[in-house]
């Protein structure tokens, strides 16, 4: 029975966006394992999506994998066009951990890529915008 499958939530994961340090216009998104463990079989998909001056835009969806992530460690997973702040942005992380699969959507919505929702990003020590 459903009631019988265990409902486990993702946490101790976040996914950080931060400027660049070349280009102004090119930033980076990084995936952030919290965790004291190290999680497997990490698979990302990341999309955008929206509208900009009444035309629909989507863009590729683009996948990255990462066979492990250490405990307490950062990784790369893509540049960001900062014109693309201008439409939502979705990274769809699933992992196996502790024996389990999990997964997670991080949604930046249309506008939440700006200076006005920095916070400190962990193991960078860089200002960017932040979802756990």
């Amino acid at each position: 029975m459903k009631k019988d499958i265990p409902q486990h939530k993702v946490q101790d994961l976040a996914i950080a966006i931060v400027p660049g340090d070349e280009d102004e216009n090119l930033w980076n998104t990084y995936i952030i394992n919290l965790k004291d463990e190290p999680i497997k079989s990490v698979l990302i998909n990341s999309r955008g999506y929206g509208e900009v001056e009444g035309e629909e835009i989507k863009t590729t969806v683009l996948r990255h994998y990462f066979e492990e992530i250490g405990p307490l460690q950062i990784k790369i997973i893509e540049p960001i066009q900062t014109k693309l702040f201008g439409i939502t942005n979705e990274y769809w992380v699933s992992f196996k951990y502790d024996g389990y699969m999990y997964d997670k959507k991080y949604v930046f919505v249309k506008g939440s890529i700006s200076e006005f929702n920095f916070t400190l990003i962990p193991f960078i020590n860089k200002k960017g915008v932040m979802i756990r």
